[in-house]
């Protein structure tokens, strides 16, 4: 626990203009960031007595080691600033809303040539057309259903679509006339864009126009007697109608416009957001956050549309966005949400009328999605912490063991050796920490050297970190990345070292990289706060395997003169726990929580391990002698192999016969017949049924 008096700055040091502020931890992890009108004043403010700081400000200044600022012109850019290093850093003590789930989008690609309707989730791409969220995929597709009727717009996946215009065939969709069959050409890409912007401004709640258009048809149809067709409108019609009546009308005005409520209580709080688009609710999410920091309900407004509109343009911010309480800074989060519309921005908190009923509605989802999350966390939170309580008691450790990181070693018979470390944080996989390793001391199968191998150059990393920041005054010396037991050399898995420099306290200049040399490359990234590969080290170590295993991990960790993190091997037979030094396995019940997660972080282990050795060596059989040739990229590859029809002709081939495959020259030619006379063929293949020798005809291995 740092002493907040160690790093604070003095008050001349800090300017009184509007900015953003950075709290880094020991480790130079950025923790916190902040924004303030005037940064002299909101800085000076976390370092008064500690006894009347907020528990939550608290905890986060005595972990903090130094204090950064950056000033910027108006307090829209310290937002916007304050935005994006959120989301880059992403900071341990400020509130970050999680989705309860992955919701559903509409989507309609614009950005191709013939645009698809269909169902999307996770992160919105450029030049597609969303609609939502919903609550189900299946409500999309219902909807989607029903306004093919009259928008017949493409729904078939590049395959499908693809395969069509190869044979001339439309889908089925095609032949019942739910889809205009661009493929086959029944429309040209003209109409067929015409017919999808037409379905996107009807979905965008521009319905009355293609109703009145369909209603007049059908009447025109009926007085010309063209009955059929008359029938057939008054369907489509009908179609749009039900379509339109999945979502009722809420705001009469037809309003477009966000409403955002907040449930709260001391730890955590929800936040349900309603899209209203042309007064229909189009959209709901629901998002939950632990409040890492001391915040009331306009900071947890604030930061909600920070994360809500953060990444948006144009008409994806609403004309009017309706909250529960303002920002501290209505005026200049206001100006922000302009910017990123094009035009003006109502934020407000609705007083009468249908919109604060509508506010009432999304307050009691937000409640009830609140009362939902602490009902599924309680049990969840209680029997993680109780986990970490009996590992620490089984395992004699001070503290709970709040960092885990556990290592497993992966080969099919003694080819293709990897190792790979998986991490868990109070009981949770952190996946953006796992990191994958391949053994490069020595070839062959000894899991016991792999290990001792892997720990090595994991922790060679940590003390090289600390060692930078002058934490470590007499560190191993490793300089060369392509030594055994050192870490991964550029371009193999793992980092790379980063420059020497203390940490800084106030303003940070724009670094100057050095230049680096090919032993000794340079990370731009590793001083930045961004989360480092190996920078912070683990309460406890664990090894799959058993007392040889546990002995390799903490002889790695003694010679490197690491004497204050515990190490411990699980058993896969048994499932024993062993501890180094120790001639008895260390046995919990069978029904111990402790046993339970500890169990849990081997098979992830062993999972990320053998994921990574089947994909090695999936890749080394698919591999071709033509992989070595310099320069022989994958076009001309392919090239080789359709005009000679197989390596093995390719291999018979003269030089001038080579050089008569489209872009090949006479260079290239020479090395890709002495690549193919120096790789040796393989064995023939022998057809187990009939035993007869099977002739190389392949155009990927040999």
């Amino acid at each position: 626990m740092a002493d907040p008096s160690s790093y604070r700055p003095s008050p001349g040091q800090i300017p009184d203009s509007p900015g953003v502020y950075k709290f880094r931890d020991e480790h130079r992890r950025v923790i916190y960031v902040g924004k303030a009108k005037n940064l002299r004043q909101r800085v000076a403010n976390y370092f008064q007595d500690l006894a009347g700081l907020h528990p939550r400000t608290r905890s986060m200044v005595t972990t903090a080691a130094s204090v950064e600022w950056t000033v910027v012109s108006t307090e829209v850019e310290a937002l916007q600033l304050e935005y994006t290093w959120i989301k880059e850093f992403d900071p341990r003590f400020n509130v970050k809303y999680r989705d309860d789930k992955s919701y559903p989008y509409l989507a309609v690609t614009l950005n191709e040539e013939f645009p698809r309707v269909q169902v999307m989730r996770g992160a919105k791409k450029k030049g597609v057309r969303y609609f939502g969220p919903y609550g189900h995929a299946w409500a999309i597709r219902e909807t989607v259903d029903l306004m093919l009727r009259v928008f017949p717009v493409r729904t078939c996946s590049a395959g499908v679509f693809k395969n069509a215009a190869r044979t001339g065939r439309p889908c089925l969709l095609g032949y019942i006339d739910k889809c205009s069959a661009p493929c086959v050409g029944r429309v040209t890409p003209e109409e067929h864009r015409e017919l999808a912007e037409d379905f996107c401004d009807f979905m965008a709640g521009r319905t009355g126009t293609y109703i009145r258009r369909l209603e007049k048809d059908m009447t025109q149809a009926a007085e010309e007697m063209e009955y059929e067709r008359a029938a057939r409108l008054r369907d489509d019609a009908g179609a749009l109608k039900r379509a339109m009546e999945k979502s009722a009308v809420v705001l009469a005005d037809a309003t477009d416009a966000d409403l955002i409520a907040v449930a709260e209580d001391e730890l955590e709080a929800a936040l349900q957001i309603f899209h209203v688009r042309g007064g229909r609710v189009r959209g709901q999410r629901g998002w939950v956050t632990d409040k890492v920091e001391a915040v009331d309900t306009s900071g947890l407004v604030e930061h909600a549309l920070q994360q809500l509109y953060g990444e948006e343009r144009g008409d994806a911010v609403p004309k009017e966005v309706l909250v529960p309480a303002l920002p501290e800074d209505t005026q200049a989060v206001s100006q922000w949400l302009a910017e990123r519309r094009g035009s003006q921005v109502s934020l407000r908190i609705p007083q009468r009328g249908d919109k604060k009923d509508l506010m009432a509605t999304v307050q009691r989802n937000a409640q009830q999605a609140l009362g939902l999350h602490k009902t599924k966390r309680a049990s969840d939170l209680t029997t993680r912490s109780r986990a970490l309580e009996e590992i620490a008691e089984a395992l004699g450790l001070d503290t709970a063991p709040l960092r885990i990181e556990c290592y497993d070693i992966s080969h099919l018979q003694g080819d293709d050796v990897v190792a790979s470390m998986v991490v868990f944080e109070d009981g949770l996989a952190r996946k953006s920490e796992y990191r994958r390793f391949q053994i490069k001391g020595f070839e062959g199968q000894d899991d016991v050297r792999s290990m001792h191998e892997v720990i090595g150059r994991r922790f060679k990393r940590y003390l090289q970190d600390k060692e930078r920041t002058g934490e470590w005054e007499q560190a191993p010396s490793v300089t060369d990345p392509a030594a055994p037991g050192a870490p991964d050399a550029p371009g193999a898995t793992g980092p790379v070292p980063a420059p020497a420099g203390p940490a800084p306290t106030g303003p940070v200049p724009a670094p100057a990289l050095p230049a680096a040399s090919p032993a000794d490359e340079i990370d731009p990234r590793e001083d930045d706060g961004r989360p480092k590969r190996f920078a912070y080290p683990p309460q406890l170590v664990v090894v799959d395997g058993g007392q040889p295993q546990v002995a390799a991990a903490r002889r790695a960790l003694d010679e490197l003169g690491i004497d204050d993190i515990a190490v411990c091997g699980l058993a896969k037979r048994l499932e024993e726990v062993w501890l180094p030094d120790d001639d008895d396995p260390v046995v919990l019940p069978r029904s111990s929580e402790g046993l339970y997660l500890l169990q849990r972080v081997r098979d992830e282990a062993h999972r990320f391990a053998i994921t990574y050795q089947r994909a090695k060596r999936a890749k080394r059989i698919r591999s071709s002698p033509l992989d070595d040739v310099a320069g022989l990229g994958e076009t001309r590859k392919q090239a080789l192999i359709k005009h000679f029809g197989s390596v093995k002709k390719l291999r018979q081939a003269t030089i001038e016969e080579i050089c008569e495959v489209p872009g090949i020259g006479r260079r290239t030619a020479e090395s890709v017949a002495v690549a193919l006379a120096s790789a040796a063929p393989a064995a023939p293949a022998v057809n187990t049924a009939t035993g007869e020798i099977m002739e190389e005809d392949d155009g990927g291995t040999s």
